[in-house]
C-alpha cells in the first residue's frame, strides 16, 4: 500500500520553482520555430520595356493609374512624372489623349492645391501640343469638371478653376464657347447668390432682381479683388462667344473697319475657302443650288449635318430674347460692383474729388464696361443688336446716368507710397489676383462708347438725348484735338464713338465740330501705319455715306481732307505700299463721284503722281498701278506734260503691257476723237496733243533718248553695213516685246479715228519730220513703224520718197539683223524673230515701191565676202513668201542681176549651199510664174 501510494505521488509531483532560474519547459509545449528560403522571381525585376519611361521608370500607365491615389504626394509626382513624359515623346499624347484628359480633369477639384497647380501645368502643355479639333470629342468632359471646379465649395478650388479657365480660352475658345449657357451660370455663382422670395426682399423680387452680390471672408483676396478677378475671365469668355459667332455676310470686312456701320452693300468679297478648315471656320458659308444662278436657302445640299442646338436659352445666346435674360441678371449685379467700387473707394463724401479712383476701383469699373460692351454684341444680328440696344436704353439709361455720368470724367487719385516690409505670403496671396493697369483715358473712352451706343436717333417725336450726350461730345472733341497720343485701341473706339454721334445726332454743327477733331489727330506727323489705315477707312467710309445725309454733305473738313490726299499719296510715293493704296481707294472713290476739290487738286499733282521715273504709277504693286490708271478717266484736264510722261510711261516697261494698253484706251476715250461721251464730260485733251501722244508712244523713245543714241559708242549699236544702211540699237528682248504689245494697240486706236487717209498722212508727216534724219534706230521702233504703216496704209494716198526710203533702209537693216539673231541665238529670240519678220513682209507686200527700193539698197559690189552669205539668205526668205511673188516678178530684172552679181562674186571651187538654194527657190519662182502668165502689166506700173 505504502509503496503504490508513493508511486502516485512521484507521477503528480509540483515542480519547485526557484528564483533566478530558468523556468523549464513544459513537457506538451509547441516547437514554434521555423526555417525558410527566399525565392527571387528574375521575371519581376526586368525593366518595362513597353514604352518609355520617366527617370524612376514609371510608364504613361503607372503615371495615370497613380492619380487615384489617396495621397497627395503621389498624385503630384505622378503629374510631375508626366510633365517629364510627354514633351520627350510627344507621340504618347496621340495614343493616350482620352485618359490623359480625363485622369487630369479628375484632379481639377483636388483638396491638395499643389496637386490642382501641378495639373494645371499639365494641362496647359497638352493644350499647347493638340489641336482644337482633336480636343473636340473629349471637350464636354472637360467642360463638366471645371464647372464642378466653379462651383465647388472651397474657395481655393474655386480660384485654381480660373487658371484652368484661362488655359482654355487662351487656346479652345472656340470650343468653350459652342455652349456658353452653363458656363455664365457659373460667372454668376462665383459673385453673386440667388435671393430668398421672403418680404424683406418683395421690392427686389418686384423688379425681377433674383441675383445679389455675394461676400466670403473666406477668401485670401478681398472681394473687389475677387470680383475683379471673375468679371476679367468673365470678359474673355464672352469677347470669345462674340467671335466665335458666324460672320454675317454683310460684315466680312476688316476688324478696323466693321465699327463703322458700313453695310458692305455694293461690295464683293471673295471667299477662299479649304473645306478641311470650315469644320471650325468663324465664317459660315451658303452653298446653294444650281451654282447660285437660282438661290434658294432650302438647299438640299449641305456641308455638313445640322447640329441640333438644344433649347435657345439652355444652350446658347442664340437669340435676342436669350441676350435679354442673360442681360437682365447681369447688368443689375455689374451695377452693383460699380457703386460698391465708387462708393467703397471714397467713404466720405467729397465732390471735388469724387472723379478720382484707384487703380483697383478704376480695373473693376473698366471691366464692367467692357462686359457691357460686349453684350451689345452677344445679338446674332444687326438688328437684332438693334433692338438690344433699345432695349437697354428703355430699362437702364437712368441707371447708367445715375452711376455712369455722375462724376465723368474720371481720373486716378493720387495715392502715397508709405515703404513696409513685404509679407511674402501675401504678395503671393494677391498676385494670384491677375490684375491689368487700367489708365484713366481708357475708362473714359470706355464708358462714352457704352453710353453713345445707348443713343437713339434723333427725329421729330424722340426725347432729345443732348443733355447727357454734351460732355461726352466734349470729352471726345478734347481728346482727339489735344494732340495727345493714343492707342490703336483706343482711337478705334473713339472714332466708333464719333460715327455714332455723327448718325445719331444728325446735327451739321456736331458734325462738323467732331470731324474737325479727328481731322487734328489725322494731321499728327509719326502715325503708325495701322493708326493711319484706321483714319482714312474712317474717312471713306464717312465720305461713302454722304448721299442722302445733310449733315454730312458738303461737309468743310471732308472737303479739306479729299483735297489733300493727292499731294499724300505724291509725297508718300512707294515707301508705304499699303498706305498708298488706301489712300488711291479713297481718291478713286471720290473721283467717281466728280468730287471738284479733289479732281483739282489730282490735276495740280498729276504730272507728280505719273512721273516714268519717280510716280506712284511705276513704283506701286500691279493692283495699284491698275488703279491709278483707272483714275486718268476722271481727270478733268490732260496737259501735255502729263501726256508725255504717259507715253514715257507706256513705254519705258515700268508698267505691264496690258496696263499699257488699257492706259492708251482711256486717253483715246477721253479725246474728242474717239466719240464718247458720257453725261456732259467734255474731252480732257486736244486732238493735236492725242495725235502726238500716239506718236510718242508708236516710237517707243522720246526725243531727247533718241538724241543721245546718236552719241553712242559704237559697242552699244551695231554699226551700219552695206546690208544694214542704219546702225540699229538692240533692244532687249523683254523691252522689244513689251514694245511690240504697245504698238498694236496704239495701232488699233489709230484705226478707229475715222479716215484712214488721214491717219496715215499724218504718220508719214511725222516719220519725215522726226526720224528720217536719225542714223541710229531702235530695232523696236524700226518694227513698230513698219507694223503701223502697214496697218494703216490707204492706196488712195502714196507715201512720199523720204518716207519710203527711210523705211526700206529700215527694212533692209532688220533683215540683216533677223539673220544675225538667227545665227547666233535661235531659241532665246523666236519671238522677236518672228515679230520683225512679220512686220518686214507685211511692210514689202503692202507699201508700193518699197520692195523695190529694198532690192536696190542690195548693191552686191559693196559687200564683202563674209556678207554674200547673208544677202543671199535675205533673198531666199523673200522668195519663199508667196505673197511677195508677185511683187518680186514685178522687179524681176533688178532681181535677175542681184542674183547674177551674187553668182559672179561667189568665188569658190564648189558652190556654196547658200547659193544652191537661193538659185533653187528663184527658179521655182520664175518657173511658177512663167505657167501662170507672168505678171501683169498693172503691177509693173506701180512697183
Amino acid at each position: 500500500m505504502k509503496s503504490k501510494k508513493k508511486k502516485r505521488q512521484d507521477d503528480f509531483q509540483k515542480v519547485k520553482l526557484k528564483v533566478g532560474k530558468k523556468k523549464p519547459k513544459a513537457d506538451n509545449a509547441t516547437n514554434t520555430n521555423f526555417r525558410s528560403k527566399g525565392i527571387n522571381l528574375t521575371e519581376q525585376l526586368k525593366r518595362d520595356t513597353s514604352g518609355p519611361t520617366t527617370h524612376r521608370q514609371l510608364g504613361i500607365n503607372d503615371l495615370l493609374s497613380q492619380l487615384h491615389h489617396y495621397n497627395a504626394n503621389v498624385k503630384h509626382s505622378a503629374l510631375s512624372g508626366l510633365r517629364e513624359l510627354l514633351p520627350l515623346n510627344p507621340s504618347l499624347l496621340e495614343q493616350h489623349l482620352s485618359r490623359l484628359l480625363s485622369e487630369v480633369a479628375a484632379v481639377f477639384t483636388d483638396k491638395d492645391g499643389n496637386v490642382r497647380v501641378a495639373a494645371t501645368r499639365v494641362l496647359k502643355f497638352i493644350a499647347q501640343s493638340v489641336p482644337a479639333e482633336r480636343v473636340a470629342p473629349f471637350f464636354p468632359l472637360l467642360s463638366a469638371h471645371l464647372s464642378c471646379a466653379m462651383t465647388h465649395i472651397e474657395t481655393g478650388i474655386q480660384e485654381d478653376a480660373m487658371k484652368i479657365l484661362d488655359v482654355l480660352l487662351e487656346h479652345y475658345p472656340s470650343l468653350l464657347a459652342a455652349r456658353p449657357a452653363v458656363l455664365l451660370t457659373n460667372f454668376l455663382e462665383l459673385i453673386s447668390h440667388r435671393q430668398n422670395s421672403g418680404g424683406a426682399k418683395k421690392a427686389q423680387d418686384a423688379k425681377g432682381r433674383t441675383w445679389a452680390l455675394s461676400v466670403n471672408p473666406s477668401r485670401v483676396v478681398t472681394s473687389q479683388q475677387w470680383r475683379l478677378s471673375v468679371l476679367l475671365r468673365l470678359g474673355r469668355f464672352l469677347q470669345a462667344v462674340v467671335e466665335e459667332r458666324p460672320v454675317e455676310e454683310s460684315d466680312i470686312f476688316d476688324p478696323a473697319e466693321r465699327v463703322f456701320g458700313s453695310s458692305g452693300e455694293g461690295k464683293i468679297t471673295p471667299l477662299h475657302l479649304v473645306w478641311e478648315e470650315l469644320i471650325y471656320s468663324k465664317v459660315g458659308v451658303k452653298v446653294y443650288e444650281h451654282s447660285g444662278a437660282k438661290p434658294t436657302p432650302q438647299s438640299t445640299y449641305r456641308l455638313r449635318p445640322d447640329v441640333d442646338p438644344g433649347p435657345a436659352v439652355g444652350e446658347g445666346l442664340d437669340s435676342a430674347e436669350a441676350v435679354k435674360s442673360f442681360a437682365a441678371t447681369l447688368v443689375p449685379l455689374l451695377l452693383e460692383v460699380w457703386v460698391e467700387a465708387t462708393t467703397g473707394d471714397c467713404p466720405w463724401s467729397s465732390t471735388d474729388s469724387a472723379h478720382l479712383l484707384t487703380p483697383d476701383a478704376m480695373s473693376v469699373m473698366f471691366q464692367v464696361l467692357s462686359i457691357l460692351q460686349l453684350l451689345r454684341k452677344l445679338a446674332p444680328q444687326q438688328d437684332h443688336r438693334d433692338a438690344l440696344d433699345a432695349w437697354f436704353y428703355k430699362e437702364y439709361l437712368g441707371d447708367f446716368k445715375q452711376h455712369f455720368m455722375k462724376n465723368f470724367p474720371y481720373g486716378t487719385r493720387d495715392t502715397p507710397k508709405h515703404k513696409k516690409k513685404v509679407d511674402l505670403k501675401r504678395s503671393k496671396q494677391t498676385a494670384a489676383v491677375p490684375g491689368q493697369t487700367v489708365e484713366p483715358l481708357a475708362l473714359n473712352i470706355t464708358l462714352c462708347q457704352v453710353m453713345v451706343s445707348l443713343s437713339q436717333r434723333q427725329g421729330p417725336g424722340r426725347e432729345t438725348d443732348g443733355d447727357w450726350l454734351a460732355p461726352l461730345r466734349t470729352f471726345v472733341q478734347d481728346t482727339l484735338g489735344s494732340g495727345g497720343k493714343l492707342s490703336y485701341r483706343q482711337l478705334h473706339m473713339l472714332l466708333g464713338t464719333v460715327w455714332k454721334m455723327v448718325f445719331t445726332q444728325r446735327s451739321k454743327t456736331v458734325t462738323e465740330d467732331l470731324l474737325a477733331a479727328v481731322h487734328v489727330y489725322y494731321r499728327q506727323m509719326h502715325l503708325t501705319l495701322q493708326t493711319r489705315s484706321l483714319l482714312l477707312s474712317f474717312y471713306s467710309k464717312l465720305y461713302l455715306q454722304e448721299q442722302g445725309q445733310t449733315h454730312i454733305a458738303r461737309s468743310k473738313v471732308l472737303c479739306r481732307w479729299l483735297a489733300a490726299l493727292p499731294l499724300q499719296l505724291s509725297q508718300l510715293g512707294h515707301r508705304n505700299p499699303a498706305l498708298s493704296a488706301q489712300l488711291i481707294l479713297s481718291i478713286q472713290a471720290a473721283a467717281s463721284r466728280g468730287h471738284k476739290d479733289l479732281l483739282n487738286s489730282l490735276q495740280t499733282h498729276a504730272c507728280r503722281l505719273y512721273d516714268p521715273e519717280e510716280g506712284v504709277v511705276v513704283l506701286l504693286p500691279a493692283e495699284s498701278q491698275q488703279r491709278m490708271v483707272q483714275l486718268l478717266y476722271f481727270l478733268p484736264k490732260m496737259s501735255q506734260p502729263l501726256l508725255a510722261n504717259l507715253s514715257s510711261c507706256c513705254t519705258a516697261g515700268r508698267i505691264s503691257a496690258g496696263l499699257a494698253a488699257s492706259l492708251i484706251r482711256i486717253v483715246h476715250l477721253r479725246s474728242s476723237l474717239s466719240n464718247w461721251s458720257v453725261g456732259s464730260q467734255e474731252a480732257a485733251l486736244q486732238d493735236i496733243d492725242y495725235i502726238s501722244f500716239l506718236f510718242s508712244t508708236l516710237t517707243g523713245f522720246s526725243s531727247d533718248k533718241l538724241a543721245t543714241l546718236q552719241d553712242a559708242d559704237e559697242e552699244s549699236v551695231l554699226p551700219p553695213s552695206p546690208l544694214s544702211p542704219l546702225s540699229l540699237y538692240p533692244t532687249p528682248l523683254e523691252q522689244f516685246t513689251h514694245h511690240w504689245d504697245v504698238v498694236e494697240e496704239v495701232c488699233h486706236c489709230l484705226e478707229t479715228l475715222g479716215s484712214k487717209s488721214q491717219c496715215f498722212d499724218i504718220l508719214q508727216n511725222g516719220i519725215c519730220q522726226y526720224l528720217t534724219k536719225l542714223g541710229v534706230v531702235p530695232d523696236s521702233m524700226a518694227a513698230g513703224l513698219l507694223r503701223a504703216v502697214a496697218r494703216l496704209l490707204d492706196l488712195s494716198v502714196l507715201p512720199i520718197e523720204p518716207v519710203v526710203r527711210f523705211l526700206s533702209q529700215c527694212c533692209l537693216s532688220l533683215l540683216a539683223l533677223l539673220i544675225t539673231l538667227q545665227q547666233e541665238l535661235p531659241a532665246e529670240t523666236n519671238h522677236k524673230r518672228e515679230a520683225i519678220w512679220g512686220a518686214c513682209v507685211s511692210a514689202l507686200s503692202t507699201v508700193p515701191r518699197l520692195l523695190r527700193m529694198v532690192l536696190q539698197l542690195m548693191r552686191v559690189g559693196d559687200v564683202n565676202e563674209e556678207e554674200l552669205p547673208q544677202l543671199g539668205q535675205i533673198l531666199t526668205m523673200l522668195l519663199q513668201h508667196a505673197p511677195l511673188h508677185s511683187q518680186l516678178l514685178a522687179n524681176a530684172a533688178l532681181l535677175q542681176e542681184i542674183i547674177q552679181n551674187l553668182t559672179r562674186y561667189s568665188r569658190g571651187p564648189t558652190r556654196e549651199q547658200w547659193l544652191t538654194d537661193l538659185l533653187y527657190y528663184y527658179s521655182v519662182t520664175v518657173a511658177h510664174s512663167s505657167s501662170a502668165r507672168r505678171g501683169n502689166m498693172g503691177l509693173r506700173d506701180i512697183y
